[in-house]
């Protein structure tokens, strides 16, 4: 939905202008996943799929919340009264922005808010993400706060882990508020430190295609929990701060230290070769060798799938089906348990690869998946 439609309905919503509106976008994690909350390296690159809001602001202590993409009418709370897992709904995510400004020192005294996304929900593409990102860029607007795109990533990653009480690492907020167009971001999640990596598949005859399986997930269930705990307890065992810490060509030793801690020795060789995946992926890009990244994402779907233990039927046919259809690579993307997968393949087998995942997916009995092209997009930016 444009800006101007989510205006027009702010309008008929609130009988005013908005303020302005704003997007951020959803992402695609090209490689480094689960490695956030172990201090380690990401590389996602935003969607031309954004959640877009029109906000005004308010000086009663009201934040007044609507969504065109769910039924029911506008949500009105109190700012002083917002309290973390007070709320189980989807307004969770734009409070909780609220809650982790003003908890922050922020003198956020309400709004308006009337948000439409075309973020694929459940899909593992953020769509949570990019609805605290634009209502905390739009509040950074409005109440000249002053804060950079990595802070308020930081403030949306407190509004998810405490007030939805989801654990989610930082990757998602800082893509969205971060990222530019034709462009992955080499995230360093301990320092926040970033590096723009060209990223134009177009240009060289090459597409990414994102696998939407319809199988939803949800962060906030245990599983996710499980795996950040059996990292931490990993990291424990092994006297490091994180598992970032552990050296790629120490990994060996350090497994055998951890004895037999068998599912914890899966969890923390899944980190740290993951990390060491992100770092190949960026030197590969940096030299132009982008093709070349393709068996790499095929070694990350193989660690999520038996180390870490996240795939589904439906994600590893798609990554089994692409690649004896002739795809470069092939991976699950995001948190697990569902969502979606990336596909990596020449210009000409675009559509060959996708009838054969349609056909696989049919035979199988499954729902038909939802595929589309990913493009590197811009990261989140006032609209009007």
């Amino acid at each position: 939905m444009g800006a101007q439609q989510v205006r027009d309905g702010f309008v008929a919503l609130y009988g005013t202008e908005p303020d302005g509106v704003w997007a951020a976008p959803g992402r695609v994690n090209l490689i480094g996943e689960h490695t956030d909350y172990n201090d380690g390296f990401v590389m996602p690159f935003a969607l031309p799929h954004t959640a877009v809001a029109a906000v005004s602001r308010r000086e009663d202590g009201v934040v007044r919340l609507h969504s065109a993409d769910i039924e029911g009418g506008v949500v009105e709370l109190d700012v002083a009264a917002l309290a973390p897992e007070s709320d189980k709904s989807w307004t969770a995510y734009p409070a909780g922005v609220v809650w982790a400004l003003r908890e922050a020192g922020h003198p956020v005294t309400g709004a308006d808010v009337h948000l439409a996304s075309t973020v694929p929900a459940g899909a593992g593409l953020s769509s949570s993400a990019a609805l605290e990102v634009v209502v905390a860029l739009a509040l950074n607007d409005l109440y000249e706060l002053g804060l950079r795109g990595w802070q308020l990533a930081r403030l949306c990653q407190r509004a998810e882990n405490v007030y939805v009480g989801a654990p989610v690492g930082i990757m998602d907020q800082t893509a969205s508020a971060c990222c530019e167009a034709g462009h992955a971001l080499f995230l360093d999640t301990r320092d926040l430190s970033q590096r723009q990596i060209p990223f134009d598949l177009a240009a060289e005859g090459m597409r990414l295609l994102v696998v939407d399986t319809q199988v939803k997930h949800s962060h906030s269930e245990g599983e996710y929990g499980k795996r950040r705990a059996g990292c931490e307890k990993g990291a424990a065992l092994l006297g490091v701060d994180a598992l970032r810490d552990v050296a790629y060509d120490d990994l060996d030793a350090a497994l055998a230290r951890l004895g037999d801690e068998e599912e914890v020795r899966r969890l923390v060789r899944h980190i740290v070769t993951e990390n060491h995946r992100v770092e190949r992926v960026v030197s590969l890009l940096s030299s132009g060798d982008t093709r070349a990244i393709g068996p790499v994402l095929v070694e990350g779907h193989a660690s999520l799938r038996d180390d870490f233990r996240i795939s589904c039927p439906e994600l590893d046919l798609v990554v089994d089906t692409a690649m004896s259809s002739g795809a470069l690579g092939a991976r699950m993307t995001g948190g697990g348990f569902g969502g979606s997968a990336i596909v990596l393949l020449e210009e000409a087998d675009v559509e060959p690869v996708t009838a054969a995942v349609e056909k696989a997916f049919a035979a199988a009995g499954f729902t038909p998946p939802r595929v589309f092209e990913a493009v590197p997009a811009a990261g989140a930016r006032r609209l009007v």
